[in-house]
C-alpha cells in the first residue's frame, strides 16, 4: 500500500468544503484504515451518555474505552457486530462555515456578472471573516466485530478520525486571501482479548488491546476562493504498534475500571509547519452502578492527553452519564463532559436509542457546547 495516497478512502471525503457547501462524508475501506485524535470514538451510545464508557461499555463497543469490558456479557450473547459507527464534530466559534459559502458564492455572481454590487458583497463578506477563529472540524468511523467466551473474548476492531483546522489570512481582495489547512490524522486497527477471573471470591476481568497505528499530519496553503479542506496527501506519516490494558471490578450492580491507552508513546512531526502530535498514555479510572434498566457512569481522566506539543491544547475529561432502559426496546440517554485543563469547552450530550427484540440497535447522539460547537453520532450494531 503506499501511503503517500489517501490512506484511508474516507479521508478524501470526510471533510469537503466546496463552492457549493459543504459536505461531511464517511465511507470505510476495510482494506486500508488511517484517520485522526486518538481519543475520538464515534459510537451513538456512549456519545450520548457525555463519551462515558469505562466501565458502562458494551462487550461490542468495548475495545475503543476499555478492552477489559470485551468480557462482560450476558449468557445469551454469541456474537456482536457494529457496522458502522460514525460521527461528526464541528466548531465554528464566528460563524465562518456560513460565510465562507456565501463569500464563495458570491465570488461566482461576481466573475460572471462583474457588477458592483456583488464586488460590495465580496468586500463585505471579507470583512466579517477577518479576524475570526478557525475553523475546527472532526470526523471519525469505526467497526468492530465481537466474539464473547467464557474462555477468552476477543474484539476485532478498526477506528480512526481526521481533524482538519482552516484558518483564514483576509487580504485587501479575495484573489490575494488565503486559508491554511492543517491536519492530524489517526487510525487504529486491533485486536481486544479479554477474561473474567474470580480472585479472593471477588468478580474481575482484565483486557489487553495489540493494535497497529497510522498517525498522519497535513498542511497546505490555498486561496480562499479554491478552499477545499479535502486532506489530500500527508506532509509525514508514523506507522507503529502499540497496545491499551484495561481491568474491571464487578461487586453486586457496581463496577470500578481502569484503563490505560497508548501504553507506549508516540509523537510525530509536521515536515510542513514544524509542530509535534504527541500521543502519551492515557489512564482513565470509571465507576459505574449498572442494572438492568438504568445505567450510571463516571470517567475521570488521570493523565493529560497532550496532542501538539508547541500549543496550549491539553486536554484532560472528567464525564457523567445517565442511561434509562425501556425493557431493552428503546433508550433515553444524557451526559455532561468538562476539560479540566480548560481546552475545550464544557458540553451537554443527550440521545436515543432503539433496540427491537435486543438484536438490531439503533443508536443516535447529539452534544452542545455553544451554538458554535456541536457534534452527533450515530451508530448501528446487531447481537445475536
Amino acid at each position: 500500500m503506499d501511503y503517500n495516497e489517501p490512506n484511508l478512502k474516507y479521508i478524501g471525503n470526510a471533510v469537503n468544503m466546496s463552492k457549493n457547501g459543504i459536505s461531511l462524508g464517511l465511507a470505510l475501506a476495510f482494506t486500508s484504515f488511517a484517520s485522526s485524535a486518538a481519543s475520538y470514538a464515534p459510537d451513538g451510545r456512549t456519545n450520548a451518555m457525555g463519551n462515558v464508557g469505562v466501565a458502562t461499555a458494551d462487550y461490542v463497543t468495548a475495545p475503543l474505552y476499555n478492552p477489559a469490558l470485551v468480557a462482560v456479557f450476558h449468557k445469551s450473547d454469541d456474537i456482536g457486530i457494529l457496522l458502522p459507527a460514525i460521527g461528526v464534530n464541528v466548531k465554528n466559534i464566528d460563524h465562518s462555515l456560513k460565510t465562507i459559502i456565501d463569500l464563495q458564492g458570491a465570488i461566482d455572481d461576481f466573475e460572471s456578472s462583474r457588477s458592483q454590487d456583488d464586488l460590495d458583497k465580496i468586500d463585505a463578506y471579507l470583512a466579517e471573516l477577518d479576524g475570526n477563529a478557525p475553523i475546527n472540524v472532526t470526523a471519525g468511523i469505526a467497526f468492530a466485530i465481537a466474539v464473547p467466551s467464557k474462555n477468552i473474548s476477543v474484539n476485532l476492531y478498526g477506528r480512526g478520525y481526521v481533524e482538519a483546522i482552516a484558518s483564514v489570512d483576509i487580504k485587501s481582495d479575495y484573489q490575494s486571501s488565503t486559508v491554511s489547512v492543517t491536519g492530524f490524522g489517526y487510525s487504529e486497527l486491533g485486536l481486544a482479548l479479554a477474561k473474567q477471573y474470580k480472585v479472593h471470591g471477588e468478580s474481575f476481568s482484565f483486557g489487553i488491546t495489540p493494535k497497529y497505528q497510522i498517525l498522519q499530519t497535513y498542511s497546505y496553503l490555498t486561496s480562499i476562493e479554491d478552499l477545499d479542506l479535502e486532506l489530500k496527501d500527508a506532509d509525514s506519516e508514523l506507522t507503529t504498534f502499540n497496545f491499551d490494558l484495561g481491568a474491571v471490578w464487578m461487586k453486586n450492580n457496581f463496577r470500578t475500571a481502569l484503563v490505560v491507552k497508548d501504553v507506549l508513546s508516540q509523537e510525530i512531526k509536521s515536515t510542513a509547519t514544524g509542530y509535534t502530535y504527541e500521543m502519551n498514555p492515557q489512564a482513565t479510572l470509571g465507576l459505574a452502578y449498572a442494572v438492568e434498566y438504568f445505567t450510571f457512569g463516571v470517567d475521570v481522566d488521570l493523565t493529560e492527553q497532550t496532542r501538539y506539543v508547541e500549543l496550549e491544547d491539553n486536554t484532560q475529561f472528567a464525564r457523567v452519564g445517565v442511561e434509562l432502559n425501556a425493557w431493552h426496546w428503546a433508550q433515553l440517554r444524557a451526559g455532561f463532559e468538562h476539560d479540566m485543563q480548560g481546552s475545550i469547552e464544557d458540553a451537554l450530550t443527550a440521545g436515543i436509542g432503539i433496540s427491537p427484540f435486543g438484536i438490531l440497535h439503533l443508536d443516535i447522539a447529539g452534544s452542545y457546547a455553544s451554538n458554535n460547537q456541536v457534534g452527533t453520532s450515530a451508530s448501528l450494531s446487531f447481537t445475536f
